[in-house]
């Protein structure tokens, strides 16, 4: 089904982007009114696709498409955009901010991704980049379901490297960066791999460093420096780019309490905030356990030598950044 117009395309959403024969193509799923409330997008495009509808009918166009709709009918402009170094809350963060029926909550889409990178598998399409960016988060941010007032982005932990385009795009969108303790983050990853810590299966990305051997890097050195990067780039964002700098151990106080203002929140939405802070964000069935200490003792003394080395120096800067922040009032961190 290839032609689409404004009107036939409420209720459908963009779930993957890819590149076929020099063209950028989409691939789209119907949602109707169903919110996004899954603690990943991918969640929600599984339970998705189990719909009838779906099964029987797939909906594939150019990126032509995307553009046309974003004409005839503008979306939500992003209200945050969230950042974060993996293992560190963010899942937390957007399953809070999911929890209100006035917030389209988009956590982590692969589409996303895949547009955002694109230069590093087309060049020709750096100078598209921006327009297809903001149509596509006008697609996520299409009004869907009664009350629906702001669009909440979650972003992959490498799309810290893109900041600086979606800055460009959405000046005023407040920014925030997520990090924690990178010993408890390498603990996590050496534990449970994720994509851009194995080597080769995130693709092309701005963590590949021209002239390295990963081949002779050992597990713990890699990760220890792709989580170093991943903070220094975060690093540069509250710095350079007037984001805002949270440390895991401020969740999930300081979306009622210092971000509350950044994200539109009030006293009212606290008692739905608190609930959901009481459950895993990635189990939601399951009772939140804190597990930073056990991180912590589980480290051996190679693992604390390779964080010092690698993501020490980036850590100690995003701190020294957030105890300044705090003492700034809202609209005074540019």
């Amino acid at each position: 089904m290839e032609g689409m117009n404004a009107r036939d395309m409420h209720g459908w959403l963009p779930i993957r982007a890819w590149r076929r024969d020099g063209e950028w193509r989409l691939d789209w799923c119907w949602f109707g009114e169903q919110r996004l409330t899954r603690p990943f997008f991918r969640d929600d495009v599984d339970q998705a696709l189990r719909l009838p509808f779906n099964q029987a009918f797939r909906r594939q166009t150019g990126l032509d498409a995307l553009l046309d709709w974003q004409v005839s009918s503008p979306g939500l402009v992003p209200s945050a955009l969230i950042f974060h170094a993996s293992r560190c809350g963010s899942t937390l963060m957007a399953q809070m901010l999911a929890s209100l029926e006035r917030h389209v909550v988009l956590s982590e889409p692969p589409t996303l991704d895949s547009l955002l990178r694109a230069h590093f598998l087309d060049p020709a399409a750096s100078s598209q980049q921006p327009a297809w960016i903001s149509a596509l988060l006008s697609a996520y941010g299409q009004r869907r379901c009664r009350g629906e007032q702001r669009l909440m982005v979650k972003l992959d932990a490498w799309s810290v490297f893109e900041a600086s385009l979606l800055q460009g795009l959405y000046p005023s969108t407040p920014r925030i960066f997520l990090y924690r303790d990178p010993l408890e983050i390498v603990v996590s990853q050496l534990r449970q791999p994720g994509m851009h810590r194995v080597p080769g299966l995130l693709g092309p990305s701005a963590l590949d460093v021209a002239g390295e051997d990963i081949a002779a890097m050992s597990p713990l050195e890699y990760t220890s420096r792709t989580i170093g990067r991943i903070l220094q780039q975060g690093l540069e964002l509250c710095r350079a780019q007037g984001g805002i700098p949270v440390n895991y151990s401020e969740l999930p106080d300081a979306l009622w309490g210092r971000l509350a203002p950044v994200l539109g929140l009030t006293e009212v939405d606290t008692p739905a905030l608190r609930d959901i802070a009481a459950f895993d964000a990635k189990q939601p069935a399951m009772w939140f356990s804190a597990d930073s200490q056990r991180k912590r003792d589980e480290a051996s003394d190679d693992v604390r030598a390779a964080v010092a080395r690698w993501a020490g120096d980036s850590y100690e800067g995003l701190e020294r950044l957030r105890r300044i922040d705090q003492t700034l009032p809202i609209g005074f961190r540019d």
